[in-house]
């Protein structure tokens, strides 16, 4: 399995998902122009794609869907929650409805559902010998998905905020509340008492997605990240994820 994070963050978020068999993006937060210039880095091209898992239907997730679709006619994957949102931008024809476990080509693909402020998931995808859990954009993770997550070898997952810059920074009252609430985001600290418990001795890569860039910075993400996995993980495979450009290809 190869996985390319093209953007993350306020702004836009994309990743991207190679196999053997299949071509797939998680979310499609970013332009057309955008996706085919990252895309083209790794030489692939938006009509290679088979499919776009989409975690939630807000704009940083799904401002470039309608433009993707008309272009490339590939299929998106959706709960049915999503559909009264999504049937707006996409023809029916093209939408896929996922249960909670589902079988796109050689993948296994679950939703986690996801604690924001409208309907949301992550996804644990898995191949034979691969596995990513993907996670961003909740103020929670429920305990009794936890133990399925264990162990996997690559977590991206949302690094968010850090807490005392957010109650330091310049948001109004009540964005702040929401952003730490349970229907919010995760914070540093958050995220890596939950990776302390997640990584194993199978864990090769964390990727800190969706960091907030008012209220966090890159060190402060991942110095708290690997102070906690400092025995766990080599600091060199805690990579960050950036807003405005893609991550190296990592594969398992």
């Amino acid at each position: 399995m190869k996985i390319k994070v093209l953007a993350s963050g306020s702004k836009g978020n994309s990743t991207y998902i190679e196999t053997e068999k299949v071509k797939l993006l998680i979310d499609i937060g970013v332009t057309f122009s955008y996706l085919s210039q990252e895309l083209e880095k790794i030489s692939v091209v938006p009509n290679d794609l088979d499919g776009v898992l989409i975690t939630h239907t807000h704009s940083d997730h799904i401002k470039g869907l309608q433009s993707l679709v008309k272009k490339t006619n590939l299929l998106v994957y959706i709960t049915e929650g999503m559909i009264p949102e999504i049937i707006e931008k996409v023809p029916s024809t093209n939408l896929r409805i996922l249960s909670s476990k589902n079988n796109i080509e050689d993948l296994s693909v679950e939703c986690i559902p996801t604690s924001h402020d409208v309907e949301s998931v992550g996804y644990l995808i898995q191949s034979r010998e691969s596995s990513l859990v993907y996670i961003t954009d909740t103020g929670y993770i429920n305990r009794k998905y936890l133990k399925q997550l264990e162990n996997k070898e690559i977590y991206i997952i949302e690094s968010n905020h850090d807490e005392k810059m957010l109650m330091n920074g310049p948001y109004p009252y009540i964005l702040k509340q929401r952003i730490i609430s349970d229907k919010g985001h995760l914070s540093n600290t958050t995220v890596a008492g939950y990776l302390k418990n997640l990584v194993g001795d199978n864990t090769k890569y964390i990727i800190l997605a969706h960091l907030s860039e008012k209220n966090n910075t890159e060190e402060l993400a991942y110095q708290t990240t690997r102070d906690v996995l400092k025995e766990k993980i080599n600091e060199r495979d805690i990579l960050i994820a950036k807003p405005h450009e893609s991550l190296e290809t990592v594969e398992v």
